[in-house]
């Protein structure tokens, strides 16, 4: 099952991808302003292991209403965020967008994700018409395929813990770590860098470049503060009561068009990490080698000094 996605493994997945593509279905609110002119988007969140929304369901949500917004022509280029507090799992999310600016070749769109409690994140995102220009890119490393790379999915399908079953039957994406994963124990070697594949554990049944982008923030989510733990010496096991940990800002800079239904190689590194807090960057390839994708998150990362 490690080379091809079989199909009686197609036949159980779909569930929990097609569960996050209903939740990306934002509901627009209409008039809801007092001169009925504000722009405001409805969703709900998945389960996740927490019971918390997920921090990359939400990024991915508010893309999405400020990309509701902007003509057709424009997409993404980058987008800056704030995760300010916990979300409800048992209440929607209303995204209230702000139309900053249209130009000749760009909009600038920013949105706060509101609960009862107040903002759960605050994002801004620039979108840009398909244009000609200069193109350079670091090349990518030459890794293991992910066909001879072993899925996560699969480690963890047999284990009796409730993480794991959830990991195993409930996220919609299939990671592979190159450099060996760190759900079951802390790295051999710890260092600041990994490898890790990508993909949407079935097929996508959209062409829409919006959606495609917002799906890679999605799954981004789960492995930008992987590179602190490794470099650690530690490992997923040991994230909770010993070691607090949670996204604290977030960045993307969108370079080329790429399915998140297609296998993307994230090339990771940790500069660092102090007070309490860890930084982690990663370059986004498709499987031919082209750079599609550019993204910084610093987290709290309580790691004992």
């Amino acid at each position: 099952m490690t080379t091809e996605r079989t199909a009686a493994a197609d036949a159980h997945i779909p569930d929990a991808l097609d569960r996050l593509l209903s939740v990306l279905e934002l509901r627009e609110v209409e008039g809801w302003g007092p001169r009925g002119e504000e722009d405001l988007w409805r969703g709900d969140s998945v389960p996740g292991p927490a019971r918390r929304v997920y921090g990359g369901q939400v990024l991915a949500q508010a893309l999405l209403a400020c990309g509701r917004t902007v003509p057709d022509d424009r997409l993404p280029h980058s987008l800056h965020a704030y995760f300010l507090r916990e979300g409800s799992l048992e209440a929607p999310i209303d995204f209230a967008v702000e139309r900053l600016r249209d130009g000749r070749s760009f909009s600038a769109r920013r949105t706060h994700a509101l609960q009862a409690n107040g903002p759960i994140l605050s994002l801004t995102a620039s979108f840009q018409v398909d244009q000609p220009g200069y193109e350079a890119a670091t090349a990518a490393p030459d890794v293991l395929d992910p066909q001879d790379v072993p899925s996560a999915i699969e480690m963890l399908s047999g284990l009796d813990h409730p993480a794991a079953r959830f990991w195993s039957h409930e996220s919609a994406f299939d990671l592979r770590h190159v450099d060996g994963s760190l759900y079951l124990g802390a790295p051999a070697e710890p260092r600041a860098t990994q490898h890790v594949w990508v993909r949407a554990r079935h097929a996508v049944p959209s062409d829409d470049r919006l959606l495609h982008r917002a799906l890679l923030a999605f799954a981004c989510d789960q492995v930008m503060l992987e590179p602190v733990l490794r470099q650690a010496g530690r490992s997923w096991l040991d994230v909770g009561a010993s070691v607090p940990m949670a996204s604290l800002d977030h960045a993307m800079w969108f370079h080329r068009d790429a399915r998140a239904d297609e296998w993307l190689l994230f090339v990771q590194e940790s500069p660092g990490a102090q007070g309490g807090r860890g930084l982690g960057l990663a370059r986004v390839y498709s499987r031919d080698g082209a750079l599609v994708a550019t993204i910084a998150q610093e987290g709290m990362v309580r790691l004992p000094s």
